[in-house]
């Protein structure tokens, strides 16, 4: 069966007339320096035959994963041990079918029909933003974060920062019930901006001479053709304002555990790793691999509830006895007898059950999952088997950690040995069997 077909934007690419049209006097959620970038290749380069500029074609990470569903429907996203994997990669425009980051963009249009089909996917049971993004259009963003809030109360969401989630990007993220970075992720730009162009002096260098015909006063408010009036800057400085109130406000009902003051306070700066946290912004450091072990084996829990595998409540008080004939001193020794009957019993099953799931082939490169899988749920230990089968490898998935080590980041030192792999599984089977005892003391 072929890969479904990507959704994205046409070959030819977008126009810098229609970039222009989506980045001048409007209000923006984007990082300053995306900004910055965007006007440097604008300027000068505005046209009236509508250049077009090559696609960008960056590929947003390439999960393992199945993107048909059980009764061979495609997905828009891969799914991989029941967590859906959104990416949220490039600029975001409110409108248009772009979806990954082909095109260097991605719509709110296009995250809000993910949201949508992972909301009603039967096989999905948790939701990981995978978010790279400098932000993007004011319009939209509140729609999508208000989704994933919706969504989060029925499946879990976790927003990782992979490796920028800026101003728009960070909205999204911030409704989502947890947020993850790794020791270089970049969060916060929690702000506004509108830029505005005064093209009169190029204009006039050029022999032009526009002449602008129109009805109502604020018709051609904030046009290119010459100074911005106090006036209209006046009223375009209450615009973004408005958009910056109902930012921080969506920012601090998602963070609970900063104020609007403290969101006010950052002054729309920008935290890496650690410092995000310390400021409220995010809530631990992991790598991607982590976090999807830990959602896969939350969706696992999810899975063994649904078919109605729960276990039993081992403090729930035993049912009185009354049988005749039985003394309450008789009963009480019995259960007592029952009782170390079956944490015996229960030992040895235990150690079977998670020797079969962390020697099994199926858990090699799976090492995190397969640890979750045997001390966090009781699922059997076939049941575990089959579902790391489908989970996917570590090594497929490098985490940021690893990526930032192969390369001299801020002019860092590379010489150093990196740490050994294997320290992550270190104890060995002695210690997953000591481990699995302790569980019936």
């Amino acid at each position: 069966m072929s890969d479904p077909p990507n959704i994205m934007q046409a070959p030819e690419g977008p126009s810098l007339t229609h970039i222009a049209t989506r980045v001048l006097n409007r209000p923006l959620l984007l990082h300053p320096t995306k900004a910055e970038i965007i006007l440097q290749v604008l300027q000068g380069r505005l046209s009236m035959d509508g250049e077009k500029i090559e696609s960008l074609r960056p590929d947003a990470n390439q999960f393992l994963g199945n993107r048909y569903g059980e009764d061979g429907r495609s997905r828009k996203y891969a799914v991989a041990g029941g967590v859906a994997m959104i990416p949220i990669v490039g600029a975001l425009v409110n409108r248009g079918a772009w979806i990954g980051a082909h095109s260097g963009m991605v719509s709110y249009e296009g995250i809000a029909a993910q949201l949508r089909d992972a909301a009603d996917d039967p096989e999905v049971y948790a939701v990981l933003l995978d978010i790279d993004s400098p932000g993007g259009e004011a319009t939209g963003m509140f729609t999508v974060a208000e989704q994933v809030r919706k969504l989060g109360a029925s499946k879990p969401v976790t927003a990782f920062v992979n490796d920028m989630a800026a101003s728009a990007a960070y909205g999204i993220a911030s409704a989502a019930n947890e947020i993850v970075v790794s020791p270089t992720s970049i969060v916060g730009s929690i702000g506004v901006v509108l830029t505005h162009l005064d093209r009169s002096g190029e204009l006039e260098q050029k022999g032009v001479r526009a002449t602008l015909i129109y009805a109502g006063q604020h018709k051609v408010d904030g046009n290119p053709f010459g100074p911005l009036s106090d006036t209209v800057q006046a009223d375009l400085q209450t615009e973004v304002m408005k958009f910056y109130d109902q930012f921080v406000g969506l920012v601090a009902r998602g963070r609970t555990g900063i104020t609007t003051q403290a969101i006010r306070a950052t002054q729309a700066r920008t935290f890496i790793g650690q410092d995000g946290i310390d400021q409220g912004l995010a809530d631990r450091v992991a790598s991607l691999d982590e976090v999807l072990s830990n959602l896969s084996t939350m969706a696992l829990g999810a899975v063994k509830t649904k078919k109605g595998f729960a276990m039993s409540n081992p403090t729930q008080a035993a049912p009185q006895a009354e049988t005749a004939g039985i003394t309450e001193a008789a009963l009480s020794a019995a259960v007592d007898g029952a009782r170390a009957e079956g944490v015996l019993a229960g030992k040895a099953e235990a150690t079977a059950r998670i020797k079969s799931i962390l020697t099994c082939e199926e858990a090699k490169g799976r090492e995190a999952q397969a640890m979750g899988f045997a001390f966090e749920t009781s699922m059997s230990a076939e049941e575990a088997i089959k579902v790391l089968g489908m989970a996917p490898k570590a090594s497929a998935i490098t985490a940021i950690e690893d990526r930032a080590a192969r390369e001299n980041e801020f002019g860092g030192d590379v010489s150093g040995a990196r740490a050994d792999p294997s320290e992550k599984v270190k104890g060995g089977w002695s210690a997953a069997v000591a481990q699995a005892n302790n569980r019936f003391v």
